[in-house]
């Protein structure tokens, strides 16, 4: 029999609602969840991807991350990971550094036994570069075996790897595959194979509203009973508070009527969360989130969803804005790659939360046709120095403000409040003493 803790999507170093606060939170969450594993006596850990949000982490959530993982290598329990989108580097990657340092392990084509399960790994591979992938995985001689993998696979929600093709086309025959990048949890059977998402370790946007957690996954025939090889049972995590408030205003009521609702709810220490809709008298949304932080919140965000109408004396009149707009972009010259981008960042059929994974396919989707991020004027950035983080900055999950994160992932992952990130000339193997570099940043040049 094998136990092991099947997590991901932890994305240490984000600092949601730009909160030093907030970002604390992931990195606890990832304590918790390995403090469960030592505690429980678990055979291993095993991180579908996303370890950080960016795959320049600052080097308080580096010098954090590493505290953590040596808490499970001095209880002698494994950590096995795959690399996400995230975190993901055209050189040597931070889980490569962990794996030097004898704190993890990297999955890859070749079997990793733990008891009597073999795991195998996965990265994070673009779209545009699936069809050339042989799932070509060494054998192994256990009486299980599990893929480690990170995105969006089918049958789950916004999904674009056909799962039936990974275990069709495999060497191995896998009794489960232990996903990550949606941030939602769930499970389904495919061919015969356990397929599951332990979901994000803390909520990283606002429509993940379900409380948090990770997967127990038990290899074992007698144990689990019936037909069935693999037991995935769900925990979960105490995280920071959420506190969801809607507020459908009626004709008269207004920021009172809002205030009166808010106080309702026990807002200590809590992520705070307005809604306004109905047909009330206009409302501020700072003075709502003045008086939310009064009552104890940590983080107050409002979004005003109503149409106001305009008074009468004002006569505007927008006949067809969408057409205005298209025919400004058209004006630009803007690289198709470019036009591509704007059409999903604009489309009414694309949610908030999955534009940015939307735009990083489009994006990848190109990679391969340098003439696609020219310009009508010849311009355009060299498609070579175009990588996936350059389009996937953070559009903030902050209530009135639109993010990326793919939730059901978006994952994908899906930006950065830190800003910078490195080019990819920056990321190297190549031994070096390690720096602290003054924006509080490192890359993995200062390390491998």
């Amino acid at each position: 029999m094998t136990r092991v803790i099947h997590t991901g999507d932890t994305h240490v170093g984000y600092q949601q609602y730009h909160s030093p606060v907030r970002r604390q939170d992931f990195l606890d969450a990832f304590g918790a969840v390995v403090d469960d594993a030592i505690d429980d006596d678990i055979d291993a850990v095993v991180h579908a991807g996303d370890l950080f949000h960016d795959r320049r982490p600052e080097l308080p959530d580096l010098m954090g991350t590493i505290a953590v993982l040596r808490r499970l290598a001095d209880a002698d329990v494994p950590f096995l990971a795959v690399v996400g989108n995230h975190e993901s580097t055209r050189g040597g990657q931070w889980l490569d550094l962990f794996e030097r340092l004898g704190l993890a392990t990297r999955l890859g084509d070749a079997p990793t036994v733990v008891g009597d399960t073999a795991f195998y790994g996965l990265d994070h591979v673009p779209v545009s570069r699936r069809d050339e992938l042989e799932y070509a995985f060494e054998p192994h001689d256990a009486d299980y075996a599990a893929l480690v993998a990170h995105g969006l696979f089918e049958p789950f929600a916004h999904a674009d790897w056909d799962t039936e093709t990974v275990l069709a086309e495999s060497d191995v025959d896998f009794d489960a595959m232990l996903l990550g990048d949606n941030h939602k949890p769930d499970r389904a059977e495919v061919a015969g194979t356990w397929v599951t998402y332990p979901g994000s370790t803390e909520r990283a946007s606002a429509s993940e509203r379900e409380g948090r957690g990770y997967n127990l996954v038990t290899f074992d025939e007698t144990a689990v009973g019936g037909d069935d090889r693999v037991e995935i049972r769900r925990r979960a995590l105490d995280t920071r508070e959420f506190v969801f408030v809607s507020v459908d205003l009626r004709e008269g009521e207004g920021e009172a009527r809002v205030r009166e609702r808010v106080r309702e709810h026990d807002l200590a220490d809590a992520v705070v969360l307005v809604e306004i809709t109905g047909e009330g008298d206009p409302v501020t949304p700072a003075a709502v989130e003045e008086f939310a932080d009064a009552e104890g919140a940590l983080v107050a965000r409002v979004t005003d969803r109503r149409t106001v109408e305009t008074d009468e004396e004002f006569d505007v009149s927008f006949a067809d804005p969408e057409a205005a707009v298209r025919e400004r972009i058209e004006g630009m010259g803007l690289s198709s790659a470019g036009l591509d981008v704007d059409d999903a960042v604009r489309s009414d059929s694309i949610a908030d939360a999955n534009v940015r994974e939307e735009v990083k396919t489009r994006v990848e989707d190109r990679l391969d046709d340098p003439s696609a991020f020219v310009g009508a004027g010849g311009g355009g950035r060299d498609p070579e120095a175009t990588t996936t983080e350059d389009v996937d900055q953070e559009r903030s999950t902050e209530e009135g403000e639109s993010h990326g994160e793919v939730t059901a992932d978006d994952d994908s992952g899906e930006a950065t409040e830190s800003g910078e990130t490195p080019d990819d000339d920056d990321v190297t193997t190549e031994s070096s003493e390690p720096s602290t570099p003054a924006d509080g940043q490192v890359s993995m040049e200062d390390y491998l």
